[in-house]
């Protein structure tokens, strides 16, 4: 993907991706109760399965930089989001479970994140659609995957109070 991060921008990085779950739990207390399940357009995710989706993709995350870190030719395996979302039927996933996923994966891997070598950041594997990945790819990555959503949320809770 990119080349590595200097160890500023990686400090910075990796305290976003610590910091995350605070501020989608403080985004999702903003959201009215009817708006949970409001879908803004049919294929779209409602708020309550975009955090769903975030405790899958956490899970993912969670072995992705663990397989980068410590296997010789890690292969990163993709998948399709969407498929996930009908599949599991986010739709009716219990919202408390994922969040709560969102947390406990994020704070494991926090502690471990901070304590990685200069050298580990350049591991690297292949991911099944995109090609060469690194961990340092990987905290760009999952460092902006929750901003991204607290910001789809917003977007979706908008929407919903102008309909």
């Amino acid at each position: 993907m990119t080349e590595p991060l200097t160890s500023e921008e990686r400090d910075r990085r990796v305290e976003q991706y610590a910091s995350a779950p605070g501020r989608l739990r403080e985004t999702l207390a903003g959201v009215p109760p009817e708006a949970m399940k409001w879908l803004p357009e049919p294929g779209e995710f409602s708020v309550h399965e975009i955090v769903c989706h975030c405790a899958d993709s956490e899970t993912n995350a969670y072995c992705r930089i663990r397989y980068l870190l410590t296997e010789k030719k890690a292969v990163i395996v993709g998948y399709d989001p969407d498929m996930w979302a009908r599949e599991f039927d986010y739709a009716n996933h219990p919202l408390d479970a994922a969040l709560a996923t969102v947390e406990a994966v994020r704070g494991n891997t926090a502690p471990m994140l901070r304590r990685l070598p200069d050298e580990a950041w350049t591991k690297e594997g292949t991911h099944s659609e995109s090609g060469r990945y690194t961990a340092s790819d990987w905290l760009r990555i999952y460092s902006e995957h929750l901003e991204e959503h607290i910001e789809q949320i917003n977007r979706t809770v908008d929407a919903w109070r102008s309909q």
